[in-house]
């Protein structure tokens, strides 16, 4: 009976001082927008975007996305027209780490190209499964603040729709778990639009719609496409830098400007972070 009473008493002493704000989420439309810091200096938007569907291509290796990874948090007062810097996720992954698996793992062979469907599944078992298997983790390679959206450029197709400075790790048993392509120090920087590349593809501006009776900004259809960024050597893969250089060697690194692409497809949300903070009520 005493520790009964004790546990009444601990939960009615919490409804007396009220559930910490930190608990209350996002409601309904608006619940996409969990990980927004409403309540962070400066921070006067929320920003929602998955990337659906796309590619990138680092040297001679493309890794199509085939899993979503979403770039999420606040949005900060813009210091310019039309541009706005992010502010950090409250649970830290502003730019969600998203394994893409590497078609042909480990040695490279390229299953996908095989038109017998049985001897297709059989290489992608042998040679993109287990040991073999690599996966690639694109990560952010600065602070949430550096990344920025620009949504006339993005409207327009003219300019750097999105900035975002990345590096991609490398997943598999032998490489360790500091294995990667691009660096705080030396970031992998994607300018991307939606509008033409030269030499390279075209991206997409979106289609406007809203929810939330306007509340909810949602550009759907978006393709935000680069080829000029540089790509550098591997770094931290083990066995004393000797798989930094095979690595290397497989794929074309350092790869110059013109020589990579990135292709995201999907969609961007955007709610002022008061309306976000009304839905929690």
């Amino acid at each position: 009976m005493r520790k009964l009473f004790v546990g009444v008493a601990a939960i009615a002493s919490l409804a007396i001082v009220g559930v910490p704000a930190a608990m209350a989420t996002p409601k309904g439309e608006f619940a996409v927008f969990a990980q927004c810091p409403t309540k962070a200096a400066e921070v006067n938007g929320c920003i929602y975007s998955p990337t659906e569907s796309g590619h990138i291509t680092i040297g001679k290796q493309e890794v199509p996305i085939t899993k979503t990874q979403v770039l999420q948090g606040g949005l900060l007062e813009p210091t310019e027209p039309f541009v706005k810097h992010l502010a950090p996720a409250l649970n830290g992954e502003t730019l969600t780490k998203t394994a893409q698996k590497v078609p042909g793992g480990l040695l490279g062979i390229k299953c996908k190209e095989i038109s017998n469907i049985i001897v297709r599944i059989g290489c992608e078992l042998l040679f993109e499964e287990g040991l073999t298997e690599v996966k690639a983790v694109t990560e952010l390679a600065a602070p949430a603040s550096s990344v920025y959206l620009n949504t006339a450029a993005e409207q327009l197709g003219e300019g750097t729709a999105l900035y975002l400075p990345i590096k991609v790790k490398l997943e598999n048993s032998l490489f360790g778990s500091e294995c990667y392509i691009g660096s705080t120090s030396e970031p992998i920087k994607l300018e991307l639009t939606t509008g033409a590349t030269k030499g390279g593809p075209t991206g997409k501006p979106g289609t406007k719609t809203s929810k939330e009776e306007g509340k909810i900004l949602v550009i759907s259809g978006t393709s935000l496409v680069s080829n000029t960024f540089s790509a550098p050597k591997a770094t931290g893969c083990g066995l004393f830098g000797v798989l930094d250089g095979l690595i290397d060697e497989k794929l074309g690194l350092p790869a110059a400007s013109g020589s990579n692409t990135a292709v995201l497809n999907g969609k961007v949300e955007i709610a002022n972070s008061e309306f976000v903070e009304e839905s929690e009520g």
